[in-house]
């Protein structure tokens, strides 16, 4: 008896140390948590911080997809406007091909770019028209060569852009439409540019969007915000390309799975019915 005792002391020692050091590290994880959230906190929510807005975008709905007009003006914008400075590289002229150009628009927007190709049969490099395989050319050669020509600031590649920072979409466009003087008591350094939505406010792109500062092939009257909201829905594109047929696939994956759930469930009713509602008696035996 004394040893039986003894044992289911021990044993309700060892289990109250456990429990014991299960608090100890929950409180230390709560703790950790806690800290790590204030300082989140502490970082995002500076006064001078201002968050972007919102905004309704057509793509973003779980059953809706990008508006394949406005990519095109979107390429269009960047085009004439921001390829000046900044490159795309990792977009290809026949990512165009079916959702904002056709195919012979598409060869037709490659060949008016000369590759350097090469080497030949004699062993030279030469240039060509481009084809639809080609990447979007940069306007630089180099990194050196962009900053050389714009202050000593390196303009950001494109490609991800719109995934790249936070807010996405939204923030490209308040970032086109956001610049303005700054208020009293912020001085901007030349040759800066307030921006409100630019962290540290201070960006070195000049305003790159005017109302009428091109002309829509479509017509559409250029306004900054069309401007801003077909560059940002290009860029939000190219970022994901796969995005339309991401969500077909999805769709096509719900119903086949509805399907098969439907089919299950008749299958259980009908084999298991029987089984579950079977009723099992006991007798005991005869002597």
């Amino acid at each position: 008896m004394k040893i039986q005792t003894a044992n289911m002391s021990a044993f309700s020692g060892v289990k109250a140390g456990k429990k014991a050091m299960l608090g100890t590290l929950g409180v230390l994880a709560a703790g950790s948590a806690g800290i790590a959230t204030a300082l989140h906190m502490s970082v995002n929510a500076e006064e001078i911080d201002l968050h972007v807005p919102k905004f309704p975008w057509s793509h973003n709905g779980l059953f809706n997809s990008f508006d394949h007009a406005s990519i095109r003006r979107g390429y269009q914008v960047y085009k004439e406007v921001c390829s000046a400075c900044h490159s795309m590289k990792y977009l290809a002229f026949r990512n165009l091909v079916g959702v904002s150009h056709t195919e012979g628009e598409a060869k037709v927007l490659a060949e008016e770019y000369m590759v350097q190709d090469g080497p030949d049969e004699t062993g030279e490099m030469f240039d060509r028209p481009g084809k639809l395989s080609d990447y979007f050319p940069k306007p630089y050669i180099n990194d050196e060569a962009a900053r050389a020509s714009n202050e000593g600031a390196l303009p950001p590649d494109l490609s991800y852009i719109a995934l790249a920072r936070h807010g996405n979409e939204d923030y490209i466009f308040s970032l086109l439409t956001g610049y303005c003087d700054p208020p009293a008591g912020v001085e901007v350094n030349d040759p800066l540019y307030y921006n409100p939505y630019f962290p540290g406010q201070a960006i070195g792109m000049a305003p790159a969007l005017y109302n009428e500062i091109i002309e829509y092939e479509d017509g559409t009257p250029a306004t900054l915000s069309q401007l801003a909201k077909d560059v940002a829905t290009f860029l939000r594109w190219a970022a994901e390309p796969e995005h339309d047929q991401r969500k077909r696939m999805g769709l096509k994956a719900l119903m086949i799975l509805s399907m098969a759930l439907g089919a299950s469930y008749y299958i259980k009713r009908q084999k298991w019915s029987v089984l579950k509602s079977r009723k099992i008696a006991y007798r005991p035996p005869s002597h």
